[in-house]
């Protein structure tokens, strides 16, 4: 029997793949620690767990009317950002999918209530909230994306999650779930960006989604999901990336609100133009995701 073997937050933030001489010029001289963040994912994490397929929830990837799962048997190419083709130009990718995950998953999330679509077009596009990740992350793993449907509310997510945890379940495989995305998510007016670069959180946006960020990573440090999925209402004020939903789905497919698995930092909280990031794994506990 298959089974999701771990989870995480993690920040795809452009900086990560900018050179180092440019990610120290933009904070101070110093490096980012999202960067070394992922070196350790990839040895300390990944490596042992020698997952089957890194299934990445990509919260630049919107959808309007169900979620969409790339069912792809490969994909290879290059990608340039749209969004900051400075930074992020002609990035190779070559990695192979999961169509039988991505399309069991959009099965179950018919079944489960919440409209999914698994598609192999061949024009389909990538984002950089995946590929960064790969950048990083992936070795030989099989890669498979995940939306975050634009109209969705957060049972549509851990509904998803859902049933990305019962695929992986019936048809035997090791998975990983990666949430792709920052956590509040307002950035700087265009010519007061260039003063708030710098990792520091001093920079976010506003004290008060800072304060937000930090008390839910507290909640998920000691495993007490369920405290961040009830107060969804009130963390909605402070712009959380993709309405959460990558993280939110990330829990659905580990037990939902009733997962205790505490999280670990494997970055510093930091800005990003206003923004917050940060890297949090979490480990199946011995006794399993809702013990």
């Amino acid at each position: 029997m298959g089974e999701i073997v771990g989870a995480g937050l993690i920040s795809h933030a452009p900086t990560i793949m900018f050179d180092e001489p440019t990610r120290r010029e933009l904070n101070e001289g110093k490096e980012i620690s999202l960067v070394p963040g992922m070196r350790r994912l990839r040895e300390e994490v990944l490596e042992p767990l020698d997952a089957d397929t890194l299934v990445i929830i990509d919260s630049h990837w919107f959808t309007t009317v169900e979620h969409v799962i790339s069912a792809h048997a490969h994909r290879s190419g290059r990608m340039t950002s749209s969004e900051l083709p400075r930074g992020m130009v002609a990035i190779p990718y070559n990695y192979d999918g999961d169509p039988e995950l991505a399309k069991l998953a959009a099965v179950l999330g018919d079944e489960l209530g919440t409209p999914t679509h698994a598609s192999e077009d061949d024009y389909l596009p990538v984002y950089y909230a995946t590929i960064n990740l790969v950048h990083y992350l992936q070795d030989d793993e099989n890669v498979v994306s995940v939306s975050v449907v634009q109209t969705g509310e957060p049972d549509d997510f851990l509904t998803m999650g859902e049933a990305i945890g019962e695929a992986a379940a019936r048809l035997d495989r090791r998975v990983v779930v990666l949430a792709s995305g920052g956590m509040s998510h307002t950035f700087w007016p265009l010519k007061q960006i260039a003063k708030h670069e710098a990792s520091d959180p001093v920079h976010i946006f506003t004290p008060e989604a800072r304060a937000a960020d930090e008390l839910r990573l507290d909640w998920m440090q000691q495993g007490n999901h369920r405290r961040i999925v009830d107060s969804m209402p009130d963390y909605m004020q402070y712009n959380p990336e993709g309405d959460f939903g990558h993280y939110l789905m990330m829990l659905g497919a580990i037990g939902g609100a009733d997962c205790t698995a505490p999280g670990e930092l494997f970055s510093d909280y930091e800005n990003a133009t206003g923004t917050g990031q940060v890297h949090v794994w979490f480990e199946m506990p011995e006794d399993g995701w809702t013990a």
